[in-house]
């Protein structure tokens, strides 16, 4: 039988991962003691990787497709294949930044005041990049790790991941500038994308991925309303599509479906009772395919 080999992102992205994959409808289950996770797919064959080799191990075609971060593909310089942008973190649906940042009392204001500098991050390459760029000469090295304790004894400034910025405020550092935008990005080495089999498998996955992203904020909300209130309950209705409009048996008014952000309902289902709708009912969505 064919199979596809699959990166997942070991670390922050992982419960994340898991869990995406799971609403797209793959069964995942990962074992604390082990790299190789298991999944109710017989064309699948997963592996734990860490995200800042993933995009390495694609285009080498150790793997044929992974998810990971385009900040670790564009540290690596991977010529691989972006199947597509899935925009997810670790703690919300958003980008994540790669920031500058000092601690509250430093004196350096700008990109222009790390001239000379000495600066810690684990995107060393992309760091160096941007400051080239702006024609700004400063040591950049690597960090292993605890990088945000590394300022101000044992360097000037930080580049780090943020996704919300209350690690960086809660070590009283303050950012300076954005280095890089990222999100998380489905990759597949050239090779595997060329073969017939797997270059469909791989979009299949893609579908259901991006379908599942999509629905993990949004709910589905059922009910009926009188042939009078149609018109005033659909002014009332925001919908990602124009909702769905039935006829109930013997004239008696209309069913209603429709899907909407999860974080509008609690509002808008008092405004459609008062208008009139019954029998409402909010269900949760496992994908959402547009």
């Amino acid at each position: 039988m064919a199979k596809l080999s699959l990166g997942i992102p070991k670390g922050s992205l992982q419960e994340a991962t898991v869990d995406m994959m799971k609403k797209a409808g793959y069964g995942v289950y990962v074992s604390s003691r082990s790299y190789y996770p298991t999944v109710d797919d017989d064309e699948l064959s997963v592996r734990l990787i860490r995200p800042q080799d993933m995009s390495r191990y694609v285009e080498k075609e150790i793997v044929d497709a992974g998810l990971t971060g385009q900040d670790w593909v564009e540290e690596a310089s991977s010529d691989v294949k972006c199947v597509e942008k899935l925009i997810y973190a670790k703690q919300k649906l958003t980008k994540v930044r790669w920031v500058f940042a000092v601690p509250e009392d430093s004196p350096i204001k700008s990109v222009e005041d790390l001239q000379g500098k000495r600066i810690a991050t684990e995107l060393v390459n992309v760091t160096k990049k941007y400051l080239k760029e702006r024609g700004i000469e400063s040591e950049v090295e690597f960090s292993h790790g605890a990088t945000e304790a590394k300022t101000p004894d044992l360097v000037d400034a930080i580049v780090e991941l943020t996704e919300t910025g209350s690690s960086l405020r809660a070590n009283n550092l303050r950012i300076v500038d954005t280095v890089i935008e990222s999100t998380t990005v489905f990759i597949a080495n050239h090779k595997s994308w060329e073969d017939p089999w797997k270059r469909q498998k791989i979009e299949n996955l893609a579908i259901l991925f991006q379908g599942a992203i999509i629905a993990r904020d949004k709910v589905g909300l059922k009910m009926n309303i009188s042939n009078e209130g149609l018109s005033v309950l659909l002014e009332k209705l925001p919908a990602l599509r124009e909702p769905t409009i039935s006829p109930l048996a013997e004239n008696a008014g209309y069913a209603i479906e429709t899907i909407l952000d999860e974080s509008v309902v609690r509002n808008i289902i008092p405004e459609l009772k008062r208008v009139g709708a019954e029998g409402i009912i909010e269900y949760p969505l496992n994908k959402v395919v547009l």
